[in-house]
C-alpha cells in the first residue's frame, strides 16, 4: 500500500472595511432558501455552509481555552478535488462528509460548481485581494491518470509539478517555496518530514487581504482589559472607531452580533456571547441562526472597540475528518483508483494551517474618518472584550471563507 500525503495551507490577512453588503448577502440567502440559484456556485453554498459549522462544532470540543481559526472553504475545496480520484464507498463518504446531498446534486455538478466558485473568488474586479487555488506535487516516477490531472487543472485550477521525492529535502524546499510565494510570505517552512513512501502532495492555499473603507485610527488604539473568563483578564491593544454598523443583540441565545463589511464583497461577523453563555451560543450556531440574525440586524451609530490581534493555527485533520464520517481514505479500505486506475493509495497525512491578522490599516486614510464622528455621548458602546466567535463570508457566493473563536487575542 502506497501513501498519499496531502497538506492544506492557507492564510488570511485581514484589515476589515465598512461598506453595505448586508442586503447583497441577505438577498442571496433568501433566494437560496426558496430554491432559486442565480449562479452555478449557489448550488454548493448550503453544503459548504453546513460543513463549516459541522467542522467548527467538532474542533471546539477539543480546544477548551484555545483560539480556533480555519478556512472551511479551503478544506471543502481540497477534499472535493480529491473526490475526482475517489470511487464507490470512498467517494460517497467524502461527499457526505462534506455535507453534499447526493440525491439533490451530482458529483459532476459539485465539481463544475467549484470551478465556477473559484473563478468568481479569484476575479480581481471585486475590489478584494483574494487568491484561492490548488497544487499537485507528483513524484517523477508516479503516473496518475491523464483524466485525473486534466480534471484537477480544469475544474480546480490546480498547478501541477513533477517533484523528486527521493530527495526529501529538495522536495520540501520546492513545496515550501511555492506555498510561501502563494501566501505572500506569510507561511514559511510548512512542510517538514515528508513520509518516506510519499508519491504526491496536494496543497490548497487561500490568501486574503482587505482594508477598511473607514479605517481605525492607530492613534486611538489603547491597551484595555480583555476578560478571558471570570477569573482571568489580559491587556490587549483595543482599536476604536465611532461609526455606523449593523448590530443585533440576540436575547434568545444571549449574544451581541456586529457585522463589519469589507471593501468589496465580503462580510466579517463578530459574535460576542454574554458572560458565561459561550456554550449556549455555540450549541445554537448554524445556518438557521445566522439567517435569523440577518433578518434582525439594524444599522446604527456606535462606539466600537475591537481587539487588534494576529493568530496562527495548524490542524492535523485525520482525527477531525474521521469523526465527521470521512474514514476510508486514511486506511487500506480507501478506493482512490480514479487517480491511478488501481485502488493502491491512501492518505497518509492531511494538514490545515491558517493565519489571520486584524489591524487598523494606516494613518493617512484615518484622517478622513474623524470628520464623520459625532459626539460619543450620543452613541451606544459595543466593546468586544470577551471571547468571541468570528466568521468571514463572501456575500455574493455565500461562501464561508474563514471561521474561528478568539479566546485570548494575545495568544498567537
Amino acid at each position: 500500500m502506497s501513501n498519499f500525503n496531502m497538506a492544506w495551507l492557507l492564510v488570511g490577512l485581514c484589515a476589515f472595511v465598512h461598506c453595505h453588503h448586508i442586503p447583497t448577502y441577505f438577498q442571496a440567502q433568501r433566494e437560496l432558501s426558496r430554491g432559486r440559484y442565480h449562479f452555478p456556485y449557489h448550488n454548493i453554498a448550503i453544503g459548504n455552509a453546513d460543513f463549516a459549522f459541522k467542522f467548527y462544532h467538532d474542533v471546539v470540543l477539543g480546544a477548551a481555552g484555545k483560539n480556533i481559526f480555519f478556512s472551511p472553504l479551503s478544506i471543502s475545496t481540497a477534499f472535493s478535488m480529491l473526490a475526482l480520484g475517489a470511487k464507490s464507498h470512498t467517494l460517497n463518504q467524502l461527499l457526505s462528509g462534506l455535507c453534499f446531498n447526493q440525491t439533490e446534486i451530482t458529483e459532476q455538478e459539485i465539481h463544475e460548481n467549484f470551478r465556477a466558485l473559484l473563478e468568481h473568488l479569484n476575479n480581481p474586479s471585486r475590489n478584494i485581494e483574494l487568491s484561492l487555488g490548488n497544487a499537485l506535487f507528483i513524484d517523477e516516477e508516479f503516473k496518475p491518470l491523464k483524466k485525473f490531472l486534466q480534471d484537477a487543472k480544469h475544474l480546480y485550477k490546480s498547478d501541477i509539478s513533477h517533484t523528486n521525492f527521493n530527495n526529501s529535502e529538495e522536495a520540501e524546499e520546492e513545496i515550501n517555496s511555492y506555498i510561501e510565494k502563494k501566501t505572500n510570505g506569510k507561511l514559511v517552512d510548512v512542510i517538514k518530514g515528508l513520509d518516506a513512501e510519499v508519491l504526491m502532495v496536494l496543497v490548497n492555499y487561500m490568501f486574503m487581504k482587505a482594508y477598511w473603507e473607514d479605517p481605525f485610527n492607530p492613534i486611538k488604539t489603547r491597551e484595555q482589559d480583555f476578560f478571558i473568563d471570570e477569573h482571568t483578564k489580559v491587556k490587549v491593544p483595543m482599536m476604536y472607531r465611532n461609526g455606523r454598523y449593523y448590530t443585533y443583540h440576540d436575547r434568545d441565545v444571549s449574544c451581541q452580533v456586529v457585522v463589519l463589511p469589507y471593501k468589496g464583497t465580503a462580510l466579517a461577523f463578530f459574535i460576542m456571547p454574554d458572560p458565561g453563555k459561550m456554550k449556549q451560543v455555540e450549541d445554537a450556531l448554524g445556518i438557521d441562526l445566522l439567517t435569523k440574525w440577518f433578518t434582525s440586524l439594524t444599522e446604527k451609530r456606535i462606539n466600537l472597540h475591537l481587539p487588534k490581534f494576529s493568530i496562527s493555527t495548524k490542524y492535523v485533520l485525520k482525527g477531525i475528518l474521521r469523526r465527521l464520517g470521512i474514514t476510508d481514505i486514511f486506511t487500506e479500505d480507501a478506493d482512490l483508483s480514479g487517480i491511478t486506475g488501481k485502488p493502491d493509495l491512501k492518505i497518509s497525512k492531511a494538514i490545515h494551517q491558517a493565519y489571520l491578522n486584524v489591524y487598523e490599516n494606516g494613518t493617512e486614510a484615518a484622517a478622513s474618518t474623524d470628520s464623520q464622528i459625532v459626539p460619543n455621548s450620543l452613541s451606544p458602546t459595543i466593546k468586544i472584550n470577551r471571547p468571541f466567535i468570528m466568521t468571514i463570508i463572501e456575500s455574493q457566493s455565500m461562501s464561508f471563507l474563514f471561521m474561528g473563536k478568539i479566546t485570548n487575542p494575545n495568544e498567537n
